[in-house]
């Protein structure tokens, strides 16, 4: 794994404001040794983390309703807005990496979030419904490998990256998400059924996949089995009861993208205080320095949508430098 041209920077995703080619242009030339495809959340539904998404579905079909998206017969004008803002986003990359050779990341929602956010037709999360969920799953993967395909195709030279954003893989092991009544909760998900779903779709990628949470209690272990080659989280969340999986996954050779920038407008302390946690767990884990920069990816605690634009900016600049303050000074 450690042949595959990880950059030491990225982002998680999403940026402020509705300009793909400006939005596109300030990755490139932010994160420009690990440059992502950014996602404009402001744009409205469809544009959505949820709607994007659903977007790349191959055979299945959402619209808007007023509490959320909802399966539909046919594909309408929700779905159709999110194919035309896709390929806006892409025409962007395309243009701002020619040429560009090394890891280059894109987002899409995994599986048990998508399952946890989508209406069945009578409102009911799909999370409620095995075959639903397999139907969705499916769907998904296949709706993935054509989108991957396509930024190959895009960019040639680059190694893609495929993070799968679970923020809510935590509440649909716990049992957590809320029925449509939002009296009751929908059962706890079987372990080994999340960790199999997450395999298959995982399994759509030749490159390294990363799973992405900036929810509390990630459950890096089940990821690591599910096939993640990375972990994406808000390093800020991390306790004590975490620090035996993540030594677990260091050793195992799973990469770390530690969420270590504020996401939304913040005072910026110097490169090196950002990543001084990082540094502090690495001596409470009796893990080497030296493998600090090999394990690690330095990125923003969560998407920067809610950030103003030249905080965004500013933001990607600071993973990097951050990132390189951890390669010269790893102690």
């Amino acid at each position: 794994m450690n042949a595959f041209p990880w950059g030491p920077a990225t982002g998680v995703g999403s940026m402020p404001g509705g300009d793909a080619r400006e939005a596109a242009k300030t990755v490139a030339g932010s994160v420009e040794d690990f440059p992502h495809l950014p996602e404009l959340p402001a744009r409205g539904p469809g544009a959505d983390m949820i709607g994007r998404s659903i977007g790349l579905l191959v055979e299945m079909y959402a619209h808007v309703e007023p509490s959320g998206w909802r399966i539909s017969d046919r594909p309408g004008r929700d779905t159709r807005r999110a194919h035309s803002w896709l390929g806006e986003d892409l025409d962007g990359l395309e243009e701002f990496t020619q040429g560009y050779e090394g890891a280059l990341k894109v987002q899409a929602v995994g599986p048990w979030t998508l399952a946890a956010a989508l209406e069945l037709r009578g409102g009911e999360a799909a999370l409620g419904d095995p075959g639903a969920v397999r139907d969705l799953a499916g769907s998904l993967a296949e709706g993935l490998r054509s989108h991957l395909a396509d930024v190959r195709r895009r960019v040639p030279g680059a190694r893609v990256v495929l993070q799968l954003d679970e923020p809510s893989l935590t509440a649909v092991l716990r049992g957590q998400i809320r029925t449509a009544s939002g009296y009751r909760t929908h059962r706890a998900v079987d372990r080994q059924i999340v960790e199999g779903t997450l395999r298959d779709v995982i399994g759509v990628s030749d490159d390294p996949v990363v799973v992405h949470s900036c929810a509390p209690d990630v459950p890096f272990a089940l990821l690591r089995r599910a096939g993640a080659a990375g972990v994406s989280f808000d390093f800020g969340l991390l306790t004590e009861r975490d620090d035996e999986q993540i030594g677990e996954a260091v050793e195992g050779g799973t990469k770390l993208f530690a969420g270590v920038v504020p996401s939304a407008d913040a005072p910026l302390s110097d490169p090196a205080g950002s990543v001084m946690g990082v540094r502090t767990l690495w001596r409470r884990l009796g893990l080497n320095p030296g493998t600090l920069t090999e394990s690690v990816v330095i990125t923003p605690s969560c998407g920067l949508a809610g950030a103003s634009p030249a905080y965004a900016r500013a933001a990607l600049a600071h993973c990097v430098r951050a990132a390189r303050s951890l390669a010269d000074n790893p102690e």
